[in-house]
């Protein structure tokens, strides 16, 4: 069963960090930028942020979900390293250009907020990883990086939600505004979980 889940696991933080792709790929307009207007679009500074965003973030899909694994970790220590230095630094460029993004965002300042702040907490949490290594506090580390991947994994979740509540006909900018919110807030609860299980620091 765990092996199943460590597959699941992988198999979608790969396929969701790949989906940029299709944005460099495809010109037609499609996915979220349906729900933008023509202003927007044509915004260069909006577009700098929003490819900077969607490309980093899938970098961070990526790269983090193999730090995960202790096997990995422990054969291939030097790769291990320089994967976290990668991975922290695609955050804090996918995190930064996210606040941007935020003001922005379909469905008005509901899900602005909610992006907002889940840009926020990932840029803190991830610096609080790379900190805690730096003073090389292991525990600390693993429970920070834990969060912050788990904020990171609000890509997958927003990219399941959203197709759901097309099926469930929710109106799209009402479902976009809870999900806003629902991509992320439950993944750092089930990260305080694991890293109370695992009996890591506690969120300080």
């Amino acid at each position: 069963m765990r092996i199943i889940k460590w597959i699941l696991f992988a198999f979608l933080a790969i396929s969701v960090g790949l989906y940029p792709i299709i944005y460099l790929l495809i010109k037609a307009r499609f996915g979220l930028l349906l729900s933008k207007s023509d202003e927007l679009l044509t915004n260069q500074l909006w577009n700098v942020a929003f490819y900077q965003h969607i490309i980093f973030g899938g970098i961070a899909l990526l790269t983090g979900w193999s730090q995960f694994s202790s096997k990995l970790r422990q054969r291939y220590l030097n790769t291990h390293r320089l994967l976290g230095k990668v991975y922290v630094v695609v955050c804090l460029l996918s995190g930064s250009a996210a606040l941007y993004l935020a003001f922005h965002a379909t469905g008005g300042w509901v899900a602005g907020l909610g992006f907002g702040a889940l840009g926020t907490f990932w840029i803190y949490t991830t610096v609080k990883a790379f900190l805690s290594i730096r003073q090389k506090q292991i525990t600390q580390h693993q429970a920070w990086m834990i969060r912050s991947y788990a904020l990171t994994w609000a890509a997958v979740m927003l990219r399941i939600y959203l197709p759901l509540s097309q099926i469930a006909q929710i109106d799209f900018i009402d479902a976009y505004r809870v999900i806003a919110w629902l991509c992320w807030v439950p993944n750092l609860l089930a990260a305080e979980w694991i890293i109370s299980r695992m009996r890591l620091p506690r969120f300080i």
